[in-house]
């Protein structure tokens, strides 16, 4: 068993998954269902972008050598077309934008610096190549658009349509066992005495596995018991990846560890100095990778977030992607005992951030209304407004 610091554990993650994990088996989905899932194929330029040179404004295609000057405006095209004559010296073609630009003209004046009278335009002076895309300046015909591991999003639904695909190779999602643990876990159905608590645990880690493009499928509570649990984890072991919550902390029932062990786990790590989420474990049984996430909801959200999710982009076929960082300007003065690094619910709101007062690692509430993570290193203590700050986005 080891503890690692933050970035020594997440580094650990990446690594072991990389080297070990396999590829999901590869299937076809149609352009308009592939959003969020990850490319299984090279996607390449079928032509050059734009085929053709072509106007970036609407205004009037000329020869750069015959501006300042008037010209006779001999036609207009706009996009979809292309102008059937040629612009020689003296004249002009009135242009859209996204017009493809008429044989003879090498610049574009902007309708805004130009002066109309009848069929003939006063235009300014003007640089050879002005407001004009050539051709292939997007892309070159055979150029890779996307690569293979790519998340598609909504800019790459546009490439893979502009490429002409209507169905995409994509990887099988993954399928993500969600085992919550704890005795004193009840389903959200019931009424919980004092000492219980619902089971947040489980439908929050599914959203969170949605969210990364995965299938979660959440498996009944398992109670401290070390056979029950035991055998729990070896159904979820069946999953791509397992996510346990609860009892990975050093109490007296706390048997998630034992029952893994039993199964033949290797662990990579039991503690990481974080804030919330110290007691997390990283291990590999019979082929899975598993994670043993803390108890208390906000930690397991965090967890998930800085670490099983890495996992699980690479485990959906995906490149490994950094954390989601970035820099805010501290709202209000900052503290925290030095040691640990802290993820704290935050408030981000242009461009600075503050903590959004929570009361620790079971405060929900807090969470809900937090956007953000600010992001405390382990090797300092205090922050002052207006100082920049990490911020892991939500």
């Amino acid at each position: 068993m080891a503890t690692l610091h933050f970035g020594a554990a997440r580094q650990c993650v990446l690594e072991r998954v990389s080297a070990l994990r396999s590829l999901p088996a590869i299937e076809e989905t149609a352009l308009d269902d592939a959003a969020g899932r990850v490319l299984a194929e090279s996607v390449r330029a079928d032509r050059d972008y734009p085929p053709t040179p072509r106007s970036i404004r609407d205004g009037f295609a000329l020869r750069a050598a015959d501006a300042p000057g008037r010209l006779r405006v001999i036609g207009e095209v706009r996009a979809g077309e292309s102008f059937p004559g040629e612009v020689r010296t003296g004249e002009a073609v009135e242009i859209m934008t996204g017009a493809p630009l008429p044989k003879g003209a090498d610049a574009v004046v902007m309708i805004e610096h130009a002066r109309r009278d009848g069929d003939h335009v006063e235009v300014p002076a003007c640089e050879p190549g002005q407001f004009i895309n050539p051709q292939a300046s997007e892309a070159r015909k055979g150029d890779e658009l996307l690569a293979v591991g790519r998340r598609i999003g909504f800019s790459e639904i546009a490439t893979l349509a502009s490429a002409g695909k209507a169905v995409a190779r994509v990887y099988r999602r993954p399928r993500v066992a969600v085992l919550a643990t704890g005795d004193e876990i009840i389903e959200v159905t019931g009424t919980p005495l004092p000492h219980q608590v619902r089971n947040s645990n489980a439908h929050s880690l599914a959203a969170q596995v949605r969210r990364a493009g995965a299938i979660p499928q959440v498996l009944p509570i398992a109670r401290d018991k070390l056979e029950p649990t035991r055998e729990l984890i070896e159904r979820g072991l069946s999953a791509d990846l397992l996510l346990l919550s609860g009892g990975v902390s050093a109490g007296k029932y706390d048997v998630v560890e034992q029952a893994l062990a039993a199964l033949g786990a290797e662990f990579y790590f039991d503690r990481v100095l974080i804030q919330p989420g110290q007691p997390l474990v990283f291990g590999r049984a019979r082929g899975t990778f598993f994670f043993g996430l803390p108890g208390n909801p906000v930690s397991t959200m965090v967890t998930f977030e800085v670490f099983a999710r890495a996992a699980l982009e690479l485990l959906s076929g995906q490149s490994a992607a950094p954390l989601p960082l970035v820099y805010a300007l501290l709202a209000e003065d900052f503290s925290h005992k030095p040691g640990l690094t802290r993820f704290i619910p935050a408030l981000l709101n242009e461009g600075r951030v503050k903590p959004a007062g929570w009361r620790g690692s079971s405060d929900i509430p807090a969470a809900a209304r937090a956007n953000a993570f600010l992001v405390a290193g382990a090797e300092r203590e205090c922050w002052r407004a207006g100082e920049l700050i990490p911020v892991l986005l939500k």
